[in-house]
């Protein structure tokens, strides 16, 4: 079996990858990434060399290039993870998500269909996408896979149009899909743009961490690798056509995870106890901010069994220990690009 995996060089994506590799040498993994600067090959340094991996530079919004690809490769399966992710980006330059989560998906979901319309037995397009596109929550509540889509920012409506136009391939011409909806995602190989990360590599260097707002707004967190394992049990055990959301059942308002994380790194790191919390910045808050999300993931523990391992106490010291240990891989990231865009992002 030939998988397509797109987005591999990226955070969420990397880990499916390997874990793919070494759970099924049979397969043959083709990863097809554009590294623009959240990719990057150093996360898969360790698997590049496997007989039955495969990396392919390209975008998904190439039609002709996806064409070639899919003659070339004859993929039974897709597990699509290549999107732009990051709601601060979104709300400073849209088209962009256009492009990629809408144009893209389109694109990639048209070469599936020409390649596989003559026979769709044992075929699978697997699309990964996000607990945004159902808004946002009060005090009480849980997303679920029938919540109305109300999505709220560039990056979610991009997600959401994305999604309808996953399921309309499927009711329109018999493509046979499945969908997840994730919470939010953390651990190793994690964009520095993104809050953990972001504050561990704050606190590190002793710079400012900005929090937006009053730092009550409400997230569910799920480790990266409980993720993958549930990416890999969907692909292969999901019902066609069905959706469903994961979670971490671990529900964090932003300043009381920035504290336990701030105490985390003043262990790691030797300080005293509550050195780090004197660089908390409450910055002014982004346009359109979701209060809270939380995910109901009964379904996937009660059709498929599974259910996460992690939770953000042993989870956040297992991150901060990660990224101190790869500091190298960090400076790598933390490119002029980036740097440029944390300027910009959090000066107020």
């Amino acid at each position: 079996m030939t998988i397509l995996i797109t987005g591999g060089a990226g955070f969420i994506g990397s880990h499916l990858v390997r874990r793919m590799l070494h759970r099924y040498p049979q397969y043959h993994i083709v990863n097809l990434d554009l590294l623009t600067y959240a990719g990057n090959l150093e996360n898969l340094r360790d698997v590049e060399n496997l007989p039955n991996y495969t990396f392919v530079k390209g975008s998904i919004e190439d039609e002709a290039f996806l064409d070639q690809l899919f003659q070339q490769y004859d993929f039974q399966g897709v597990i699509h993870l290549a999107a732009e992710s990051h709601v601060d980006r979104s709300i400073a330059d849209p088209m962009a998500f256009i492009y990629t989560n809408v144009l893209g998906t389109v694109r990639l979901l048209h070469a599936a269909r020409q390649h596989w319309k003559d026979n769709m037995d044992g075929k699978r397009f697997y699309h990964v996408s996000t607990d945004e596109v159902y808004g946002s929550l009060g005090e009480t509540g849980f997303f679920t896979e029938t919540t109305p889509y109300d999505p709220r920012s560039p990056y979610s409506a991009s997600k959401a149009a994305s999604d309808h136009f996953v399921r309309a391939f499927h009711h329109t011409y018999g493509l046979p899909v499945v969908l997840s909806n994730c919470s939010n995602n953390y651990g190793p190989c994690q964009f520095p743009e993104k809050l953990i990360p972001l504050m561990i590599n704050n606190i590190q260097h002793n710079k400012p961490l900005p929090v937006y707002g009053d730092g009550r707004y409400t997230r569910d967190w799920l480790w990266v690798e409980d993720h993958a394992e549930a990416i890999d049990l969907i692909y292969h055990q999901g019902r066609i056509g069905e959706t469903y959301n994961i979670g971490g059942n671990n529900e964090w308002k932003n300043i009381d995870l920035v504290h336990a994380l701030c105490d985390v790194m003043d262990e790691l790191l030797g300080r005293a106890a509550g050195t780090s919390r004197q660089l908390i910045h409450f910055v002014t808050d982004r346009p359109g901010h979701d209060r809270r999300y939380a995910i109901d993931a009964s379904k996937l523990k009660n059709d498929l069994g599974w259910a996460p391992t992690v939770y953000a106490e042993d989870g956040l010291r297992r991150t901060a220990q990660w990224y101190l240990d790869n500091a190298e891989w960090l400076r790598h990231v933390t490119s002029g690009e980036y740097l440029q865009y944390y300027e910009r992002q959090y000066a107020s």
